[in-house]
């Protein structure tokens, strides 16, 4: 599991790249999204949920339903990912883990771990499922 994010959110970024690298506007089943990427079915039909809730995702039910991306993937950023499942807590608190953690009252990493949280949110803001898809180099993300 990362640092940063949660094993769902980690999971999310897995499943959104695989369906980037699909034909846009094709859907695909959960069952083959876990074989295709080894991801707990259960675990990834809640995952798929939430971002389908979020408007991420599409869902279509039937024996052609499945996921896709709700739009574009150069118009879905990671960090559109990130807070959908996690929330955007990850920019916003104490990596220390302190309630008061401010510039009037910082804790021993808090100026090096600002500077490090605004380069993530920059990042994860600036690289959308497009460019992602684009540099993925695993064979099991390529049909």
């Amino acid at each position: 599991m990362s640092v940063l994010f949660s094993r769902q959110c980690e999971y999310a970024l897995q499943a959104v790249t695989y369906l980037a690298l699909r034909p846009e506007g094709e859907k695909i089943s959960i069952r083959e999204l876990t074989r295709k990427i080894g991801i707990p079915y259960h675990f990834l039909g809640k995952i798929l949920q939430s971002l389908t809730y979020k408007g991420l995702l599409v869902s279509q039910k039937g024996p052609t339903g499945g996921f896709g991306l709700a739009r574009p993937a150069k118009d879905i950023s990671l960090y559109d990912i990130v807070e959908a499942i996690d929330g955007t807590g990850f920019s916003t608190r104490c990596v220390m883990g302190f309630a008061e953690c401010s510039g009037k009252n910082p804790c021993a990493v808090h100026t090096i771990w600002g500077d490090a949280r605004q380069s993530l949110h920059a990042t994860l803001a600036d690289k959308n499922l497009s460019q992602i898809a684009r540099e993925m180099k695993k064979p099991e993300y390529r049909s």
